[in-house]
C-alpha cells in the first residue's frame, strides 16, 4: 500500500511529489512516457519566477531528481483505470495493479490536431508539434506555424533562427500570446504574419510541399509554398479513462475546485489536465503543491 500515486510525470505531477514526500508520505509516480511532460521540449524558459533563463529539459530534470533524491518512485507504466473503495483507490496499469491511500491525476494534455485531410498522413514528412524537436530538419527551408498563443509564437521564433522564411498563421487578427514575444517576432525580417487565417488544405504526395489557407474575413484561399507545418492549437486533456471516477467538463479537463479536490474523495488533480483559466508552468507546480498538500491531510 502507497499513500499517494500520483499519475503523470510533468511539472505538476513531480511538484506534487516533492510536497507529497516532504509531508512524509509514500509516493509512486506513475508516467506512460518519459519524465517532464510538455515542458521538456521548450528551449528557454523565462517566465517563472526566480529563474531568469532556463530550458525546459532542465528545468523537467531538475524536478525529477529533487523528487527521486527525497525518495519517489518513478513507474514507466500507462494507467488504464482506478477504482474507488471506501479505504483505498485501485490503480489498474499496462502491466498490474497498484493500492494506494489517495490518488493524484495529473496527466496534462495533449497537442491538438488541426483535424485536415492527410494530418496523419504527413507526420514526421512536414507536419510537426514540436518545432524544438524537428525545427533543425527545415534549415534555409520556409515553414509554417499555425496557432496564436505562446507556443506558437515561441515556436516561431526558435524556426527563425534556422529557416528561410517563417509564416505564423492566426485565424484571429491579434495574439493569445505574450506581447514581447509578438514584438520580437515583428522585428524579424523572416518573419510574416497570417492573420484572420487558417489552414484548410495539405499539399504534396509523399511530403508535405504547400498548404492552402483561407482569410475568415474573406473567404479569399491562398498557397503558401512551405516544407513543414509546424501546429501549435493548443492541447486537449486525455482523461477518458478517469471518468469513472472523476467528472469531467464538455472539453474533457478534469472538473476540480482550486483546492484540486475532484467529486471523488481521495482523489485529487494537478496542472493542465483539469479546469482552470491558466495554464502555466507556475500553476502546474502551485496546482501540484496544493494537491500533494491537501491529500496528505485526507490520509491523516
Amino acid at each position: 500500500m502507497t499513500d499517494i500515486i500520483i499519475v503523470g510525470a510533468g511539472s505538476a505531477g513531480l511538484s506534487a511529489a516533492i510536497y507529497a514526500l516532504r509531508a512524509g508520505k509514500s509516493v509512486k509516480v506513475f508516467e506512460a512516457n518519459t519524465y517532464g511532460g510538455q515542458i521538456v521540449n521548450t528551449p528557454d524558459i523565462e517566465n517563472y519566477p526566480g529563474i531568469k533563463h532556463i530550458s525546459g529539459f532542465e528545468f523537467a530534470t531538475g524536478l525529477y531528481e529533487q523528487a527521486k533524491d527525497l525518495g519517489a518512485e518513478l513507474v514507466y507504466e500507462k494507467v488504464l483505470s482506478i477504482k474507488n473503495e471506501d479505504d483505498k483507490k485501485i490503480v489498474y496499469t499496462s502491466s498490474g495493479e497498484y493500492e494506494a491511500k489517495a490518488v493524484i491525476l495529473a496527466t496534462g494534455a495533449k497537442n491538438r490536431k488541426l483535424g485536415v485531410e492527410k494530418e496523419d498522413e504527413f507526420v514526421g514528412k512536414g507536419i510537426s508539434y514540436c518545432a524544438t524537436c524537428d525545427g533543425a530538419f527545415f534549415r534555409n527551408k520556409d515553414v509554417a506555424v499555425q496557432g496564436g498563443g505562446n507556443t506558437a509564437l515561441e515556436d516561431a521564433a526558435f524556426l527563425s533562427n534556422y529557416c528561410n522564411k517563417v509564416y505564423v498563421i492566426h485565424r484571429r487578427d491579434e495574439f493569445r500570446g505574450d506581447h514581447k514575444d509578438v514584438e520580437t517576432l515583428k522585428a524579424k525580417e523572416n518573419v510574416e504574419f497570417v492573420l484572420n487565417s487558417t489552414v484548410i488544405e495539405l499539399i504534396g504526395e509523399t511530403n508535405l510541399t504547400g498548404i492552402k489557407v483561407i482569410n475568415k474575413l474573406t473567404n479569399e484561399v491562398k498557397t503558401l509554398e512551405v516544407s513543414g507545418l509546424f501546429v501549435a492549437i493548443g492541447q486537449e486533456p486525455d482523461n477518458k479513462s478517469f471518468e469513472d471516477v472523476v467528472i469531467l467538463d464538455e472539453k474533457g479537463y478534469i472538473k476540480a475546485t482550486e483546492n484540486c479536490l475532484t467529486n471523488t474523495k481521495g482523489i485529487y488533480t494537478a496542472g493542465d489536465c483539469r479546469t482552470k483559466e491558466v495554464r502555466q508552468l507556475t500553476t502546474a507546480a502551485a496546482d501540484g503543491a496544493v494537491a500533494a498538500l491537501a491529500a496528505a491531510s485526507y490520509i491523516k
